[in-house]
């Protein structure tokens, strides 16, 4: 086994090297797992949100959509709402999907401005307002 591993690892360094690629001939077999290195640190989780509509009435339902990067697909993402000098959870949640994109539904009963973001995945979003009348 070890005898057909290190001929198939020369093979591909051969190869590599009739093909010109003498800096990738030295680098670690493509089925090595390596940490991300320092010249390219794993992307920082991020969110973006956005609200289909700037005011609503109590009880009206509205979609809050938006992005995520350096974040995984299937990743829960949660609305908060600031109450007071708190950020509360909400129970409007919804996966990441496969494109690093989500939508969720929301009612909003609180009248006046609600400052709103969205957490997941170790991100959180920008705030941003929905005035409820």
């Amino acid at each position: 086994m070890k005898r057909a591993y290190r001929l198939a690892a020369s093979g591909a360094l051969a190869a590599t090297l009739i093909a010109g690629g003498a800096a990738a001939a030295v680098a670690a077999p493509a089925s090595a797992h390596t940490a991300p290195s320092a010249a390219q640190p794993a992307a920082k989780p991020a969110l973006t949100a956005q609200a289909s509509t700037g005011a609503v009435k109590a009880w009206q339902e509205f979609r809050v959509s938006g992005k995520a990067s350096g974040i995984k697909a299937g990743t829960t993402v949660t609305l908060q709402q600031k109450q007071g000098a708190k950020w509360v959870s909400l129970p409007a949640k919804v996966a990441v999907n496969k494109s690093l994109s989500y939508s969720m539904r929301v009612k909003l009963g609180i009248k006046g401005k609600n400052a709103l973001r969205v957490v997941g995945g170790g991100a959180v979003s920008p705030q941003f307002t929905v005035t409820v009348r």
